[in-house]
């Protein structure tokens, strides 16, 4: 009696061990597959080239579009414009966005190979920039600034005409003084005197010699990127230098103002700039830019790797958060953008198209 207890006892147990693992267990021909983990969607960095000028309102867009894109990171490479343009048309470096402070590099450097469209968005003026611990700071004014520029001891610059739209634009600028100030010799006093740039005349064009320029960096200095002649401004490294009426307000610089009929600021004077260009290295020869009111351009380059969102930095750039911003930091925007050749359909809504 006592061994047919105990034998059922065992049976009970197994019963019930069976049961158990059949609710919670597998068999031969079930397995058990493991919840799959969902991967983080991968990091997108969106490349863009950009105007030096364009680094502080473009730090702003890049904040705005990084928020409304998760994961995607706006990478921002600001240099001279010409050399920016050389990255994607000689270099073969991808871009998924080109900015440029002269407008007529696009057409004139990438397109039809390396663009086949591009926006204007927004325009500036040429000033000359000092600090309070400028020499003459407390007498240099619009009639004047040429004659402060001249004196023993101060020393001021402008950045390279090879490499950024600002570079050649500047010795525009004090070869059109000339005419405005009915003095004949500004840029000989000022440029060549302290360099190897030179200009000749032909047909009342004067074209400014700077693909060599040579300056003596004791009275003038030439930098690759305007940019870095801020800095140098702020420590006390120069005197003056000739920037862009925005990347004065943005870095808190004082500056002088000039007329409009030299400062490229304006196309009713359009005409009278067309008087001055500035030769300029390309390659292995020489090109001339012609004088011009300053106008930015921008793009998404054929080589684009993440063309879609390059078109979407674009649109926020022209649309009203970018107008906003530019406005903010001193640059007004061009309302709406022109546009040039095949422009996306994504961007009709907010451009003008020019041709």
């Amino acid at each position: 009696m006592r061994l047919t207890h105990v034998t059922a006892c065992i049976c009970l147990l197994v019963a019930v061990a069976v049961l158990f693992s059949g609710c919670t267990g597998t068999t031969d021909d079930q397995t058990t597959t493991p919840t799959p983990t969902a991967t983080a969607a991968e990091e997108v960095q969106l490349k863009v080239f950009h105007a030096g000028s364009l680094t502080g309102p473009f730090e702003k867009v890049k904040a705005e579009f990084e928020a409304e894109h998760s994961g995607v990171t706006v990478l921002l490479e600001p240099a001279g414009s010409v050399d920016c343009v050389k990255k994607i048309t000689e270099n073969g470096k991808p871009a998924d966005v080109l900015a440029s402070a002269d407008y007529a590099l696009i057409p004139q450097l990438m397109v039809p190979d390396d663009a086949d469209w591009y926006l204007t968005f927004a325009k500036n003026r040429m000033v000359l920039t000092y600090s309070n611990e400028s020499k003459y700071a407390d007498e240099i004014t619009a009639e004047n600034w040429y004659e402060v520029l001249a004196r023993d001891g101060v020393r001021w610059g402008f950045s390279d005409p090879n490499s950024d739209p600002c570079g050649y634009r500047s010795p525009m600028v004090i070869q059109l003084a000339e005419g405005y100030y009915e003095d004949d010799q500004i840029f000989e006093t000022l440029v060549g005197e302290h360099s190897e740039i030179t200009v000749t005349e032909e047909g009342g064009v004067y074209t400014i010699h700077a693909a060599d320029p040579k300056p003596d960096s004791t009275t003038l200095t030439i930098r690759p990127k305007s940019v870095e002649l801020v800095q140098m401004i702020q420590a006390g490294g120069l005197d003056y230098a000739w920037e862009y009426r925005s990347v004065a307000v943005q870095n808190d610089l004082e500056f002088i103002e000039l007329p409009e009929e030299i400062d490229l600021s304006s196309i009713d004077f359009a005409e009278n700039y067309a008087t001055v260009q500035t030769e300029a290295k390309k390659g292995d020869g020489t090109t001339l830019y012609v004088g011009s009111p300053i106008v930015y351009g921008v793009t998404v380059p054929k080589i684009a790797q993440h063309p879609d969102l390059g078109i979407e930095f674009v649109e926020m750039l022209i649309g009203a958060t970018g107008q906003e911003i530019l406005e903010r930091d001193g640059q007004p925007p061009i309302v709406p953008a022109g546009g040039y050749g095949e422009v996306p359909d994504a961007l009709q809504s907010l451009v003008e198209m020019k041709s």
